[in-house]
């Protein structure tokens, strides 16, 4: 038998999920196959951005707000560095294989 999945936010985010939550990524590198969807819940009270590293990187939210979502499907291998622009301190990662 299992037990019901209650649903709180401190519950494990997928692997192709990233959590927005005490001014962090979470997880701060995520690995996934090319042809992935990878979703960004923000969780903090305060806005935060989902931005490629690079000019030119695909990565380009708009400000989230608590509990909004921005998804980008990664198509190609590679690794794309992201960051919030409004709390440039918040860096992170995704790896496509």
């Amino acid at each position: 038998m299992s037990s019901p999945n209650t649903g709180t936010s401190t519950a494990p985010v997928a692997r192709n999920a990233v959590a927005i939550k005490n001014f962090a990524f979470s997880p701060a590198t995520v690995k996934v196959k090319a042809g992935t969807t990878v979703t960004w819940t923000n969780q903090d009270t305060d806005p935060h951005t989902v931005t490629s590293a690079r000019t030119g990187g695909p990565l380009h939210s708009a400000a989230l707000t608590t509990h909004a979502s921005y998804s980008y499907r990664f198509t190609k291998p590679g690794t794309y560095a992201y960051l919030c622009t409004i709390h440039p301190f918040m860096t992170a990662t995704v790896e496509v294989t």
